[in-house]
């Protein structure tokens, strides 16, 4: 009988890296630059600090748990491993509303940036377009898709770049050198601490992603390593580019009043580098939508596979990886089904699918990592307290306040889709009689003694 088929290890750090940017869509700042700006009042940078701070203490929580669970299946895998399989469960399902989704709106979005610019084309065909593409790539498998992404996520930067350039000339030649260190974009007259907090929380959405590397992690070489470090950078250098963007960003166009906040960054592209670039940006847009869409499906095939081979949902059809391209194939194929959902649905609408459960995973996982810590400790083994309780009780705290502020609709969405969640997993436990079934860890990835510190911030 011929071995069962799996996932493949050919993903290093910088791919990884890679991946975890494209998710993210850094060019995402300028497209709700607008946005943040006119919140905060002039002070979007400020915006993007606050914001990058909260989630590092996030992304710390997923080293952790990535080192000691090097396995696929994110939050999942990690809050039931260290609180309880049922718990563990009900965050999986509640993270496939961000999973499950995300791919979606970002299909409909750049199938809108298309829309506005042909016009003459119906909507509908950008949006099967995304999908038939993204979907074959990411069924060729994830070596096919990692070569794809380094082109586009290559085409992004370059975008960014040449924004962050022509927005310096801007400030340059009409304010000279000195115009270009301010204290307008962090602090000014118009903000306060009450809108800059209100961006932050906007500003915090551009982060979602950094934590879907995990979901590679049976596909990472030396996962306990090279995971934990591919999050930290994604975090750090996915922030230094929002700060940075939104910085020059601001110079140009200080202040937060625009004619239309939600196509702000698009005006000013025009107005630093004339028609032409304004049709680059555009380019770039689409661009950074696709590659993000490529990333957040092969994330999404990817949960789904790992609940599929737990039993936690129905393993022949979700659990299983195509012995010709090493993917999950149904699972990749589901999530583009999905997709195009896009056709019927707004982007206003669609959104507020996703944050429910990016919130819900973020907040569970730090508080894994405090129960793991007491684990460890009835176990004999003495870890920092500061890195396994202080600092995921902080990110708990900001993470579990950002749930909070999510508007009614969402709220209302994934209160009851935790509700059909749970009774799926009293059907599938017997109404609770017997416990969900548990993955089986291979021997070369059984998960050891909590990594020190030191191991996970430097692989050593």
């Amino acid at each position: 009988m011929s071995a069962q088929p799996h996932l493949t290890r050919s993903l290093g750090l910088t791919s990884l890296v890679l991946f975890g940017l494209a998710y993210m869509t850094p060019l995402i700042v300028l497209g709700i630059f607008g946005v943040v700006a006119e919140t905060t009042g002039g002070a979007s940078a400020s915006a993007y600090l606050v914001a990058l701070v909260a989630m590092l203490f996030t992304a710390s929580s997923y080293g952790r748990m990535a080192a000691a669970y090097p396995v696929a299946g994110s939050a999942y895998t990690y809050v039931r491993r260290t609180i309880d399989s049922r718990v563990g469960f009900l965050v999986g399902w509640a993270v496939l509303l961000d999973y499950m989704f995300l791919p979606m709106v970002i299909w409909l979005i750049g199938g809108a940036y298309l829309q506005a610019e042909f016009p003459a084309i119906p909507g509908w065909v950008w949006i099967v377009a995304f999908v038939l593409v993204t979907t074959i790539l990411n069924i060729l498998g994830i070596k096919v898709a990692d070569r794809t992404n380094y082109i586009m996520m290559t085409f992004q930067v370059l975008v960014i770049l040449v924004f962050v350039a022509l927005s310096i000339g801007s400030v340059v030649s009409n304010q000279g050198l000195g115009g270009l260190v301010s204290a307008n974009p962090f602090v000014n007259s118009t903000s306060s601490f009450a809108m800059v907090s209100a961006g932050a929380a906007i500003a915090a959405y551009s982060f979602l992603g950094f934590d879907a590397v995990t979901t590679f992690t049976e596909e990472t070489k030396n996962p306990t390593r090279t995971v934990p470090r591919a999050i930290m950078l994604i975090a750090l250098i996915g922030g230094g580019i929002f700060v940075l963007v939104s910085y020059t960003t601001q110079l140009v166009h200080p202040g937060g009043q625009f004619h239309d906040a939600s196509s702000a960054a698009f005006e000013i592209a025009i107005t630093i580098g004339g028609n032409v670039f304004g049709a680059i940006f555009l380019a770039g847009l689409v661009i950074a939508q696709f590659a993000s869409g490529l990333a957040a499906q092969a994330s999404a095939s990817r949960l789904l596979y790992a609940m599929g081979r737990d039993g936690a949902l129905p393993r022949r059809i979700f659990g299983e990886v195509s012995r010709r391209f090493h993917s999950p194939v149904f699972n990749i194929v589901i999530i583009g089904v999905v997709g195009l959902a896009a056709v019927f649905l707004d982007v206003a609408t669609s959104t507020s699918f996703i944050n429910f459960g990016a919130f819900t995973a973020f907040t569970m996982v730090n508080v894994s990592v405090i129960v793991y810590y007491v684990k460890e400790r009835r176990s004999g083994h003495h870890l920092n307290p500061i890195v396994y309780v202080a600092i995921p009780t902080i990110g708990a705290v900001i993470t579990g306040y950002l749930l909070t502020k999510l508007d009614a609709n969402a709220i209302i969405l994934g209160l009851s889709w935790l509700g059909v969640g749970i009774i799926v997993l009293a059907v599938i436990t017997k109404g609770f009689r017997k416990l969900p079934p548990e993955l089986t860890y291979e021997k070369d990835e059984a998960p050891t003694a909590a990594p020190s510190p030191s191991t996970v911030a430097t692989g050593d």
